[in-house]
């Protein structure tokens, strides 16, 4: 017996309570276009883009056939070409050095 604060959840409230989560961090991302992809990727190792190929691949997992544009749709709330058009800046050298240090292998 272990003792643990965190109390026992069931698979289906568990998957319902990590869906809720997941749609609060897309629309947090959505509402922050302010926060450059490669900023993120530099403090934190994702990115929009990155969360995009993660829910394409659960898709693939799940017999459902998305490509990147859709993908990326799904997690911007447009299309991506429309939101790099209006949100996103020229990478700084700076940035482009810290990316080049901190990238993730699978990158």
């Amino acid at each position: 017996m272990t003792d643990s604060s965190v109390p026992q959840i069931d698979k289906a409230t568990q998957t319902e309570l990590e869906a809720a989560a997941f749609r609060r961090l897309v629309e947090h991302l959505r509402e922050r276009s302010d926060v450059q992809n490669i900023d993120m990727m530099n403090l934190a190792g994702f990115c929009r883009n990155c969360l995009s190929n993660w829910y394409k691949d659960a898709a693939a997992e799940k017999g459902i056939e998305l490509d990147k544009a859709q993908s990326r749709e799904i997690i911007y709330g447009e299309p991506y070409a429309q939101w790099q058009s209006k949100y996103q800046k020229e990478a700084s050298s700076d940035q482009l050095e810290s990316f080049e240090i901190n990238r993730p292998k699978d990158h």
